[in-house]
């Protein structure tokens, strides 16, 4: 599959990649929807009318929107038929898109180009799903024989985040305020954080029409409502959330923030990254049960920016294939009491850890709970993030000829006011 732009075989956003988000320009502040082709993006809302297969041909005005809820909304044969016509109209045999005064009108650089939030997030749900993970802390605080909690291999553990937080790659993130207990045993304390971290997770935005309350959603037909896939950083105050989670879970240990890339993989460009599910024993309830390939390969890096220097630190590699449970349990699983979707909700991954120290996903397990201080490239050392510092995650699937990026989500950490 052939482009008419030109980008090389290392950059994120091929042909075969056409993720959505949200942006506008200095020359036009409008909020409107783009797909990222190499370094460019094409405004969809300059083109919606050749939107005209039987799927989309009345449902054009989906491309003019602020947000992509709508055309997240509709059907997933929907999805393909957008996909497949935005492969025709790039293609380097196409020439549409290559007449002069189409391409100066469509065509914006994302360098020119202000992101913002791809959807209107109604709910935000953060699931515990990477089993690596959930034993590192289960260790840390309990015990290696009792790491996992009893449930923990039985269901998808989730709870219900803050959407209003939820924000788009390079926003900042202030270091939070908060009740903590520094000395077991002794009265708390208020003040800023001291242990803030990141957490590396990837999340992926509901689909397909609402659902109705009292109706769960069969596993048979759970990827009808996953659209596509950002990474994400779910910042975490450890020292808050270690004295307010019990007996509730996080609160506002984790309401602080997060964040999240602006381009919007879709599932249909990640079926080529399809790898076998996570083995699971025991075996999963009935209703949890699918046997179709629904886990992917998409390596993730963590980087570390410190204040006032140009030198990087990658200090994590991981992979979301270490995810024991897949998206289309957290989601069926998310419903099987009868609870209702809509377009635009997000479901987060929980913390994405591998096998090997690192590829740990926080700073928490690559520190060992401060015990074991991380170097970085300009000498100096972490155990949790300081005023200043900026979380650079990446991810990207690779193939023999083309990558499938998902960019870069970026945010850094201001002091305390």
């Amino acid at each position: 599959m052939k482009c008419f732009i030109n980008y090389p075989a290392s950059c994120d956003f091929p042909i075969e990649n056409l993720p959505y988000g949200v942006f506008s320009t200095k020359a036009n502040q409008t909020h409107r929807i783009g797909v990222a082709i190499g370094d460019l993006i094409l405004d969809l809302s300059e083109i919606a009318h050749l939107f005209d297969g039987p799927e989309l041909r009345e449902h054009q005005d989906v491309f003019r929107k602020d947000t992509l809820n709508e055309f997240m909304g509709l059907q997933p044969k929907a999805w393909k038929e957008a996909r497949e016509k935005l492969q025709e109209l790039l293609s380097i045999d196409n020439q549409t898109l290559q007449d002069a005064s189409i391409r100066t009108s469509a065509f914006i650089s994302q360098s020119e180009a202000t992101m913002h939030l791809p959807a209107r997030i109604g709910d935000y749900t953060d699931f515990y799903s990477s089993i690596h993970h959930a034993t590192n802390v289960g260790i840390m605080f309990r015990s290696k024989e009792n790491a996992l909690m009893p449930n923990w291999k039985y269901l998808p553990v989730g709870y219900h985040g803050r959407a209003s937080s939820i924000v788009i790659s390079s926003t900042p993130i202030r270091r939070p305020y908060g009740q903590t207990s520094p000395v077991d045993g002794a009265a708390p304390v208020f003040g800023p954080c001291r242990l803030m971290d990141f957490e590396l997770e990837m999340a992926f935005f509901v689909g397909g029409p609402p659902t109705k309350l009292g109706q769960p959603v069969n596993i048979a037909e759970a990827q009808e409502h996953i659209f596509g896939f950002v990474i994400m950083n779910d910042w975490s105050a450890r020292d808050i959330q270690k004295w307010e989670y019990v007996p509730l879970g996080p609160f506002t240990a984790k309401n602080l923030g997060t964040t999240i890339s602006p381009w919007v993989v879709t599932t249909l460009a990640l079926e080529p990254f399809r790898i076998d599910n996570y083995p699971q024993n025991p075996a999963p309830f009935e209703y949890l049960t699918h046997t179709d390939k629904f886990n992917f390969d998409i390596d993730l890096e963590v980087g570390i920016l410190p204040n006032n220097s140009s030198v990087t630190t990658t200090i994590c590699r991981s992979n979301y294939k270490y995810l024991y449970w897949t998206a289309k349990q957290q989601l069926t699983h998310h419903t099987i009491t009868g609870c209702n979707l809509n377009p635009g909700d997000l479901m987060a991954s929980g913390t994405i850890s591998g096998e090997t120290s690192d590829s740990f996903g926080s700073l928490l397990e690559l520190s060992w709970k401060g015990t074991k201080p991380i170097r970085l490239n300009d000498g100096t050392e972490r155990k949790f993030l300081q005023d200043g510092d900026t979380v650079i995650m990446k991810a990207y699937c690779e193939s023999d000829t083309y990558r499938v990026g998902f960019g870069s989500c970026v945010g850094k950490l201001l002091p305390a006011n």
